[in-house]
């Protein structure tokens, strides 16, 4: 909520390569960051229009974004395909459907700053592999922030935070938190069978 500045901090300030996000118009910072949320967001309309509202990208690009996501086969399948009527909500669609279309959404914008939270809590196993593996390889140059209880998801960051109770635990790679099997994250990653 303070990366995207729904609420402004009392103290503090949030920077971004070395620019305080305060300092930047609302329109330009959101421009910039891109969310996959825990419960995926579509629209009435058209899935064209759900991963592209605002018009800006070519057929190509949205059906390389759907490529991507792993939805090109079932949008080719689709007697309206880019037209298909997502209905209120993307009720004609499954939830794994609806966040892999909101993986294709985050896709086309390529932003430098992804964030997931919890983005595949709510998705099967296999759902979360293929968002998993596309995150890995397309969003490969841009910083990842993930909030995520399936440890699995970021065992092969480049940093891990641990939080208890709304304060800093621990902080660093998931190798060297492993390494000490008094921490956080160690009984965290053995109660999940990962150790």
């Amino acid at each position: 909520m303070c990366l995207f500045r729904l609420i402004e901090p009392v103290e503090g300030t949030v920077v971004i390569d070395n620019v305080d996000i305060s300092k930047l118009g609302l329109h330009d910072l959101r421009q910039n960051l891109t969310i996959l949320p825990q419960d995926p967001v579509l629209f009435s309309g058209s899935l064209r229009m759900n991963l592209d509202p605002l018009d800006r990208h070519s057929d190509a690009e949205v059906w390389n974004s759907l490529e991507h996501a792993h939805l090109e086969q079932f949008v080719n399948n689709l007697p309206t395909k880019l037209e298909h009527d997502c209905g209120e909500g993307g009720q004609n669609l499954s939830v794994g459907q609806r966040q892999l279309v909101c993986l294709a959404r985050s896709l086309l914008r390529k932003t430098k700053i992804l964030i997931l939270d919890e983005a595949t809590a709510a998705v099967d196993m296999e759902t979360d592999d293929l968002i998993q593996k596309t995150i890995r390889t397309e969003f490969k140059g841009c910083t990842v922030l993930t909030i995520a209880h399936r440890l699995n998801t970021v065992m092969d960051y480049d940093r891990v935070l641990v939080l208890d109770q709304g304060t800093i635990k621990e902080f660093d790679t998931p190798e060297t938190l492993l390494k000490d099997t008094k921490s956080l994250f160690y009984k965290m990653a053995e109660d999940a069978n990962l150790v």
